[in-house]
């Protein structure tokens, strides 16, 4: 109830500000006349009384500032005073304010569009309620989320009041509403996933715990608010459709709230489903598996519950899970980790990736405080008259403060908005984007309150950081000195904080420019690198034949008159089978590998873990791969046959411990198998990261070790984009209906080169943001140095100084400065970029080749900063300088 009156009193003064300023000026001329009345009686002069009188009353500009701070009540309008003359003082000078505008603009939007990554991969991926009490369980021996249904059920089981878990599993399977089914991604998800989350649907129903009464119990299924819309058309009366997924029908129950995404950060599925309908859905069944980890496992703590309590009863739970099952390994043990967050080396890459744009997104914003304060401590300079005069009328030394401060951030404020709404608009780019047209890719960027919020308080910063510069060179200054040495007086020793400054924006550019060129020159590496395959003029075609219908032997029957059909298409040179997954794709399999004799197969006795892939007769053609030593699979390696095996280098390093006799060895698989090497195939890459260490692989014959999932591998001529169509044909001939994704095997490596590119782009983004304010922070410090030294540039060219000199005594400081920083920040690079070998495959900031393009960059810039200044100091005219002075 105070302050409303306050405020009417308040509002009601700034209504009459006018009025108030003629009471003020009337009030001041009063007393002035008081005292000139009273010189009068002692006998001076109306016009010698009246000039006394002023004079002894001092400066009339601070006694009206203290009159209108007194009215105002707290200072707002004297706030707002200093807002205009800021407005009138960046008016005059548009060049400097637009300057400092854009310069911090680049900086503010690069540091939002990072803390927005940071945000959405780091802080909050999954933008679900009470997030920070979701974890993912892990086995601790290998950091690995996948467990088995039975194990989910027992441990589910035990403590549900320490923790509710729940699981799911990323698969794809082919959805059809009346035509030719189309692909869909999905997580096959336990009843009680969608309670765990915690969301509630946007139509119809969610998936339920009573859901889940035994294999094929309920064939319902969830959309995804995306695909209701794209897919659906958004219809309202969708909920009870019955649509056919891999053959199977199964009922529309309901639509995901509009934000979920899953609880995946990268990975948005189309639609939900149980998992207890594996069986319709993959053509197996692991729910009674307990050796097939399969499932991700997720929990959600109870409130109160700690997360070292949760994991003391998980283990528990483990120890007694292995007392049961003894064949399970004896140390099953788990982990807890942030769902979302830090479930594979890549998530590990991107945060030690994200951490490294952040230090320089923060460089960036140093730099550019760095070029502001340089501004600043020059415009001070050429304002040193202005604030002599102010002084010498009275104005006190914290309100001219007060004022340049305002007048900073106003720049920030200016600067940062301009930059927040570049990274916003950037942003809802980047959300919108699919870089992978077969894959729902989720990046959880969208600028929230967090961001925007972060973006103030950093414009508020750099405010302080750059409009604190010419403080101290204010407090020290003299009026009497300032005004006695003409307009083109200093405040003193300010060049050399110029320079550092200077030299401090030189060093963060060389670090940027680094970074940049080291990570050019190692994507340009990866892209020469030895793959152990071929993808150049080879297509891949994905038709997973299980969910199509076939079944048992009629998959192997079709997979045979498929590359039958595509080998008699003109220019097809050679045709082959892989699955589940080609190497290099975003998804592979892995398992244990034991010695020939080892009875114990739990998996701490295995000798290494390798890579599994199926493949058919054909395929190490297609796929180009090497083999060194044996031989490759025929179609004689079928079920009736012994089991073989042909695996890579690593492999008989790591498993057979010999490289000289690997052909006719044993070794075994965790179901106790047997099998035999007959080849010895070429190292390669196997997952999607180049930066991988060399991995184990074993391939299988495809007719001994069915896969529900394999791709063909089709090697063509020249012009491969001219096979899509033929194959399509063929295939679809076979089977009119057969669900086919045609694509280049350069397009599927889209996904192991996605984060070097993105990396290059990055980097490339926040060089070209360092180079831009590396040179106007060299391009403001010559073109000041040289506006101060024009006349005695004139002196020297007059006396006949050649143009050389003349440029070496305008610009050498400018250029010594850059030598320096970029020496500098070529050390920093070298130290800080190391970072990329994570990411970027083969990325070295000692390549030669990097170390020639910094210097050569460095120079270039300096070349371009200074161009401009250079050309007015040649330019420079004696006879007409001499007529100014």
């Amino acid at each position: 109830m105070r302050l409303a009156p306050y405020l009417r009193s308040l509002g009601h003064r700034f209504l009459r500000r006018g009025r108030l300023e003629t009471e003020l000026d009337e009030e001041l001329r009063a007393h002035v006349q008081l005292r000139a009345d009273d010189l009068q009686r002692h006998g001076l002069a109306p016009d010698a009384a009246e000039r006394q009188a002023w004079i002894e009353f001092g400066g009339v500009t601070r006694y009206k500032d203290e009159a209108r701070d007194a009215i105002a009540g707290g200072g707002l309008e004297t706030l707002l005073r200093d807002i205009r003359f800021s407005v009138r003082q960046l008016r005059k000078t548009p060049s400097f304010a637009v300057a400092a505008i854009v310069t911090l603009a680049v900086a503010i939007g690069a540091n939002a569009v990072v803390f927005s990554a940071v945000n959405g991969f780091i802080l909050r991926p999954l933008g679900l309620p009470n997030e920070d009490r979701l974890y993912t369980v892990e086995r601790a021996q290998d950091a690995s989320a996948g467990e088995s249904y039975p194990n989910y059920l027992d441990l589910r089981a035990r403590e549900r009041s320490v923790y509710d878990l729940a699981a799911f599993y990323l698969d794809e399977a082919w959805v059809g509403t009346g035509g030719t089914p189309a692909r869909a991604w999905i997580f096959e998800v336990t009843g009680n996933y969608f309670d765990v989350v915690g969301v509630r649907p946007a139509l119809g129903r969610l998936i339920h715990a009573s859901d889940d009464r035994g294999p094929d119990s309920a064939p319902f299924i969830v959309l995804s608010y995306p695909y209701w819309t794209t897919r659906f058309q958004s219809d309202s009366n969708v909920v009870g459709r019955v649509v056919e997924m891999n053959k199977h029908p199964f009922t529309v129950i309901g639509v995901t709230p509009r934000n979920f995404r899953g609880t995946v950060p990268f990975f948005s599925p189309d639609v939900f489903v149980p998992a207890v309908n594996q069986d319709q859905i993959d053509g197996g069944n692991a729910l009674a598996d307990r050796a097939n980890r399969w499932l991700t496992l997720f929990g959600r703590l109870q409130p109160g519950v700690t997360p070292e309590r949760a994991l003391a009863d998980l283990n528990a739970g483990g120890a007694v899970l292995q007392k049961l099952y003894p064949k399970q390994d004896e140390a099953l043990r788990f982990l807890l980790t942030r769902s979302g967050a830090g479930q594979a080396s890549f998530d590990q890459a991107l945060d030690a990736f994200l951490v490294a744009l952040t230090g320089l997104a923060v460089l960036i914003l140093l730099a550019a405080c760095a070029n502001l304060g340089s501004l600043f401590a020059a415009r001070a300079t050429d304002r040193s008259r202005e604030v002599a005069l102010r002084l010498a009328l009275g104005a006190g030394r914290v309100r001219i403060i007060r004022q340049i401060l305002t007048e900073a951030v106003l720049i920030a404020l200016a600067g940062g908005a301009v930059g927040l709404w570049t990274a916003v608009l950037a942003l809802h780019w980047v959300v919108a984007w699919r870089p992978f047209a077969q894959f729902p890719i989720n990046l959880p960027i969208a600028p929230d309150a967090r961001v925007y919020l972060v973006a103030l308080l950093l414009s508020l910063t750099s405010a302080l950081l750059f409009g604190a510069m010419p403080i101290r060179q204010m407090l020290r200054t003299s009026p009497y000195e300032v005004l006695k040495s003409g307009p083109r007086a200093t405040f003193g020793r300010r060049v050399g904080v110029r320079e550092l400054l200077l030299a401090v924006q030189v060093a963060i550019c060389a670090v940027l420019l680094t970074s940049s060129l080291v990570a050019v020159r190692g994507l340009t590496r990866s892209l020469h690198a030895h793959l152990g395959i071929n993808p150049a003029n080879a297509l891949l075609v994905e038709s997973d034949l299980v969910p199509a219908g076939y079944r048992g032997v009629q998959v192997d029957q079709m997979r045979q008159r498929m590359r039958d059909a595509t080998l008699s298409i003109p220019g097809v040179t050679a045709a082959g089978f892989v699955g589940p997954f080609p190497p290099m794709h975003i998804g592979w399999e892995d398992g244990d590998v034991f010695a020939e004799d080892a009875t114990d197969l739990r998996p701490s006795k295995a000798v290494t873990h390798s890579l599994i892939y199926r493949v058919s007769p054909g395929y190490f053609d297609a796929a180009r791969t090497s083999i060194v030593a044996g031989r490759g699979f025929t179609v004689h390696d079928d079920s009736a046959s012994a089991r073989v095996a042909v695996v890579n280098e690593s492999f008989v390093r790591k498993a057979l411990a010999s490289t000289t006799q690997p052909i006719g060895r044993f070794f075994k698989l965790p179901d106790g198998a047997r099998v035999q090497v007959v080849g010895v195939v070429e190292d390669g890459k196997y997952t999607a990261n180049l930066a991988e260490d060399a991995s184990a692989a074993m391939f299988f014959p495809l007719l001994q070790a069915p896969s529900s999932e394999a791709w063909m591998v089709v090697r063509t001529g020249s012009d491969v984009q001219r096979q899509f169509k033929p194959i399509e044909t063929k295939l679809h001939e076979l089977d009119p209906r057969l669900p086919l994704f045609v694509e280049t095997w350069t397009q599927d490596l889209d996904g192991a080169l996605f984060a070097p590119r993105m990396a290059v782009a990055a980097l490339g983004a926040f060089g070209g943001m360092g180079a831009i304010v590396a040179i106007t922070g060299i391009f403001g410090m010559a073109a000041h140095s040289l506006s101060k030294r024009l006349k005695e540039l004139g002196i020297r060219t007059a006396l006949g100084a050649q143009r050389f000199e003349v440029l070496n005594a305008a610009l050498g400081r400018a250029f010594k400065v850059l030598a320096v920083g970029s020496a500098i920040g070529l050390m920093l690079g070298v130290l800080a970029s190391g970072l990329l070998g994570h990411l970027v495959y083969q990325a070295t900031p000692r390549d030669p080749f990097v170390l020639a393009g910094v210097v050569a960059g460095m120079l270039l810039l300096g070349l371009i900063a200074t161009w401009i200044p250079a050309r007015r100091a040649l330019a420079v005219d004696p006879a007409a300088l001499l007529r100014e002075e």
